[in-house]
């Protein structure tokens, strides 16, 4: 462990105190709500160096426009309908013209390309015999380019000109509003080669709405490609943006996960060259990243908009090496997820796949005399890059397939790289027919190591501490590789700190974890939480970017076994509004009840008199009764929901006929309906009509309780009936019992670890107090001796509070606090995080 991991800097012992919010712990002389008990002796398992790591993806625009510093958008005119359905080649780019300039710009792939690769380009088709300049303004990300007064941005542009004298090409540097940010700068094209020009330009101005035009006077066709301005500033000097880059480096991650996440294994799986007619919607194929970026392909990213491959395997690396951290690629096992659910049933693409790993691990750790061993060379890197695992897919949802492909994707690399250690992962949710049988193969082919995923709701992160109490010690490891609790809250950051001491003292399974996803890009949104934010020029971190910092800050090397007592929250009995739903699909419903198990009429509509008894929850979609039943028709809205009724006994039956009559998915019943947006869901034909799930939802998102493979039939009308008995539901689907759950999972809300930095002799004790009351504790170190004054950092304020891009209240304050010994009684306030440090004696 590197001494800057050590947050204080003390040889000292460590105690590390998280709670939910509220003013700095005070003496207590209460009898004590939980107490900390060290076990006299025990010795606990090793914490792996890379413990805590973050995982890019490039989601919410992360890469280009993100850590990606290029301040022009759409650079390449690659962007085209298949990236979105709003796009074209000049997506971001206005013709313009200055002194009365004339011609046309268009966008064109033919045999007058820069290269195969990249296909677009822009053309101009100039008209200005007397003068004047026409060209291209290009508007940049969001609200413009973000430039600094007194830095250099290296513009450049491919050009080829069919004039005789050349095309004189002026850069302008100007906001929306004509205000130049920067002196123009004057090149001229000369030849129908295409060449690469470039100039500095100094801005002379700050502004984050500036926009970049490119003019060229005379006659003639001028073609451009690669159209670029990129800051020289950059963090330690290799090509990423410097405040998201130190945000990263802030968190002294262990290891960085990339580059996805969905995008690695959705999509085709072909080569991207005239063989396969240029497929742009692609698994994320490293070879199509690397070598000079003009010639790096482009892809449909599986997020909804175009990935320009300029971050791409050797900007990863570096990275991973500038950041002190293990790089941990993933690569596609031709097996498609993230609801796409296809097997590709080719053994020579399989073949061509695996060989490309092969090049991938040659590329990362090869030497320069090997054929990727000199790309990495010829990129500037001539020392190997210390790759030690890989990872084959992700999230796939059809276990047989997967793993048949995974075993040859290990076979192949133990027998070249038997150093390597091959990462499996379990699907895409925490539980379910997918994960017990994925984890059945793990155990059974002796894996070294599992990814597990899951995003659920701060209740299951506070109810499922002990998750991996029952793991197998002797079975493969885990790798958590994507978590969160569903919201950018202090709740659901203290949440997963109270899950982290879990993993925390399950070490000896639990391996490596990291938070998901890294960057969201506020103006460009696609999946949230998320742990750093940012626009144009500035940055900022979630409220669990600020637990997880201090985490990752203050890992130790070996638990020390514990034991807390105190009090829990028990669960609830499931009650509430009832609804009915769709997602892509139009559904009709009818001959809604609900019943007392005696047959007593709670609730029930049969429509005759109309939708009066529903409300809108989500308002979204086109409601209204169509010959007695109620019916939803829109197929494009996503996430329609109406309620009825109000269901406040705890034994109940809810019956009631479902049509799907068109669209890509199936329909959702609710019951349990809240208020506060938690809820239960029967989700039948979700994810294109592949299974059926019940969902449990909190602040806006969901979590899979119960899953199984299943479809709907359109236009069949299915009975439905949920017998819900206090917190346990049976479903019941054509009276055939489709499933049942017992939700009574227990909240903790006090949970805590211990652990032991072995360099400076500090002992970390961490504490989780989720909860709207203070919890008067009682620590008792086995008769360690510490100092009675101590250093403590305090993360607090309401659970409901969130850091945004116009103020962030949720920060570490660092105080001094005294009355400290082997064992002491605080009391922590709700709603608080405390890390505490005490010196031995």
């Amino acid at each position: 462990m590197s001494p800057s991991r050590a947050l204080f800097g003390l040889t000292a012992v460590t105690v590390l105190l998280v709670g939910l919010g509220g003013a700095a712990p005070v003496f207590a002389e209460a009898a004590p709500d939980y107490t900390i008990t060290v076990e006299p002796g025990a010795r606990g398992p090793e914490i792996n160096e890379a413990m805590y790591g973050v995982f890019f993806e490039d989601i919410n625009f992360g890469a280009d426009g993100g850590l990606y510093p290029e301040l022009v958008r759409n650079r390449s005119f690659e962007f085209l309908p298949a990236d979105n359905a709003a796009y074209t080649g000049l997506t971001a780019w206005t013709p313009s013209s200055v002194g009365g300039g004339a011609g046309e710009a268009s966008t064109v792939n033919d045999d007058a390309r820069l290269n195969e690769r990249n296909r677009t380009y822009l053309k101009l088709d100039l008209d200005n015999p007397a003068g004047g300049r026409f060209g291209v303004t290009n508007d940049g990300w969001n609200t413009g380019f973000a430039v600094e007064r007194g830095k250099t941005y290296d513009f450049s542009v491919w050009a080829r000109s069919d004039a005789a004298g050349g095309t004189p090409i002026s850069v302008v540097a100007a906001d929306a509003g004509g205000e130049a940010w920067a002196k123009p700068s004057a090149l001229t094209a000369r030849g129908d080669r295409w060449t690469r020009y470039s100039v500095p330009v100094k801005a002379t101005r700050t502004t984050d709405r500036g926009r970049l035009a490119v003019l060229a006077g005379g006659t003639g066709t001028l073609r451009l490609d690669m159209v670029s301005l990129l800051p020289r500033d950059t963090y330690r000097g290799h090509g990423l943006r410097r405040d998201l880059a130190e945000k990263v480096a802030a968190l002294e991650p262990g290891f960085v996960r990339f580059p996805g996440g969905c995008l690695v294994n959705t999509g085709s799986h072909e080569a991207y060259d005239a063989a396969s007619d240029f497929p742009r919607a692609r698994s994320y194929q490293w070879k199509d990243t690397v070598g000079p970026v003009e010639t790096r392909a482009t892809n449909t990213n599986f997020w909804g908009y175009n990935q320009s491959y300029g971050l791409g395997y050797y900007e990863y690396f570096q990275f991973s090496e500038d950041l002190g951290a293990m790089p941990l690629p993933v690569v596609p096992a031709l097996v498609t997820g993230c609801g796409q659910n296809r097997a590709t049933d080719d053994p020579e693409l399989l073949q061509r796949h695996i060989q490309d790993t092969l090049d991938l691990i040659e590329f990362a750790n090869g030497p320069v005399t090997s054929t990727w061993g000199k790309l990495r060379r010829d990129m500037g890197h001539p020392r190997p890059f210390g790759l030690t695992h890989v990872a084959v897919g992700n999230e796939e949802n059809l276990p047989d397939a997967y793993f048949a492909n995974f075993l040859k994707f290990r076979e192949a690399i133990a027998a070249k790289y038997p150093g390597i250690t091959v990462v499996s992962n379990s699907g895409p949710d925490d539980q379910g027919a997918t994960f017990d049988s994925l984890w059945a193969k793990n155990r059974a082919a002796g894996v070294a190591m599992v990814d597990e995923h899951y995003y659920n709701s701060p209740a299951w992160f506070l109810g499922n501490n002990k998750r991996y109490d029952t793991y197998d010690r002797s079975g493969p490891k885990v790798f958590l590789g994507e978590y969160a609790s569903l919201d950018n809250k202090l709740v659901n950051s203290l949440a997963e700190a109270s899950y982290m001491t879990g993993l925390e003292r399950n070490a000896d399974v639990v391996r490596m974890a990291s938070y998901a996803p890294l960057f969201a890009n506020v103006d460009h949104v696609q999946w949230r939480p998320d742990l750093i934010w940012f626009d144009n020029d500035e940055s900022w971190g979630s409220t669990s970017y600020q637990v997880q910092k201090l985490f990752m800050t203050n890992v130790g090397d070996r638990v020390v076994p514990s034991r807390a007592t105190g009090r829990v929250i028990q669960p609830k009995p499931i009650t509430g509004a009832v609804g009915l739903s769709t997602w892509a699909t139009a559904a009709a419903y009818d001959d809604v009840r609900v019943t007392s198990p005696g047959g007593a009429v709670l609730f029930s509509d049969d429509f005759s008199d109309g939708a009066g008894q529903w409300t809108p929850v989500e308002p979204r979609g086109a409601w209204s009764v169509v010959d007695g039943a109620y019916r939803q028709i829109d197929t494009a809205a996503l996430d329609t929901l109406v309620k009825a009724g109000n269901i406040t006994a705890t034994d109940y039956d809810l019956t009631l006929k479902a049509t799907k009559q068109s669209g890509a998915e199936g329909f959702l019943v609710a019951f349990g309906v809240q208020d506060s947006g938690e809820l239960y869901w029967w989700n039948l034909g979700g994810w294109n009509n592949t299974q059926h799930a019940i969902q449990k939802g909190a602040g806006g998102s969901k979590e899979i309780v119960l899953a199984k493979p299943g479809s709907i039939t359109a236009g069949q009308t299915y009975n439905i009936k949920i017998e819900v008995r206090g917190t346990t539901v049976r479903l019941f689907l054509d009276g055939a019992e489709w499933g049942s759950f017992t939700d009574d999972q227990v909240t903790e809300p006090f949970a805590q670890v211990i652990t032991h930095d072995d360099r400076t002799g500090e002992l970390i004790v961490k504490v989780v107090n989720a909860q709207d009351t203070p919890a008067v504790t009682t620590v008792d170190l086995a008769g360690r001796k510490v100092a009675s004054r101590g250093r403590m950092t305090v993360i607090t304020g309401d659970p409901q509070e969130q850091n945004t891009r116009t103020a962030e209240p949720i920060q570490p304050v660092t105080t001094t606090v005294t009355g400290l010994g082997s064992t002491f009684t605080r009391t922590f306030a709700p709603n608080s995080v405390t890390f505490l440090r005490l010196e031995t004696k």
